[in-house]
């Protein structure tokens, strides 16, 4: 009996030193190397504008439409969000390619693409949501075929949208992941400034 009781009283007490340490400990030096580091990452790449003001993040895709869900068109638009922009409920729409829902998003994310911009190539990620459903960023394609509406909204040469697209492009990941793109938030932030 004693001896079971000294093994369960070691395991207790094991149990706590490692919770403290792993639990608690580990997380405040992965915390303190991230703020020392990497300190802009580590605190949500936040991006604000020049009074101080939080206006995003450039990790998180955000709406860029009206207070009735119309798109604005002198911005670029993001791509569709499955959680409503919200990075609290993160989600794909999980929806398998045959499903009636998911085909039907699709047609009118198309239609609402085409109805801002005009008929015509409409790139995949215009009408479809990324996997977290609070992805940043745009393909160039999507990019490039959004500039006449945006410029024609502001009133500026379509030459000089198509310049900040390009100075806002990123390239592959590494060099050889992904495709070239543009994050929303920056170039329209860039768009702003102009």
């Amino acid at each position: 009996m004693r001896t079971t009781l000294r093994t369960a009283g070691v395991a207790v007490r094991a149990m706590l030193v490692f919770t403290a340490l792993l639990g608690v400990g580990y997380m405040l030096l992965i915390t303190a190397v991230g703020q020392v580091t990497l300190p802009f990452q580590a605190n949500g790449s936040l991006v604000r504008s020049a009074d101080g003001t939080v206006v995003g993040s450039q990790l998180l895709g955000q709406s860029f439409q009206d207070a009735d869900g119309q798109a604005l068109p002198q911005y670029f638009q993001s791509r569709p969000s499955a959680a409503g922009y919200d990075s609290a409920a993160s989600t794909g729409s999980n929806l398998g390619p045959e499903n009636s829902d998911l085909i039907a998003a699709i047609a009118s994310n198309r239609s609402a693409f085409e109805a801002l911009n005009g008929a015509g190539a409409v790139s995949a990620d215009a009408v479809t949501a990324s996997a977290s459903g609070l992805d940043p960023d745009i393909f160039v394609a999507n990019a490039e075929r959004q500039a006449a509406q945006v410029a024609e909204a502001r009133g500026i040469p379509v030459s000089d949208v198509e310049a900040l697209v390009a100075e806002h492009t990123l390239p592959r990941d590494l060099g050889y992941l992904g495709d070239p793109r543009v994050n929303v938030l920056e170039v329209n932030r860039a768009l702003d400034a102009l």
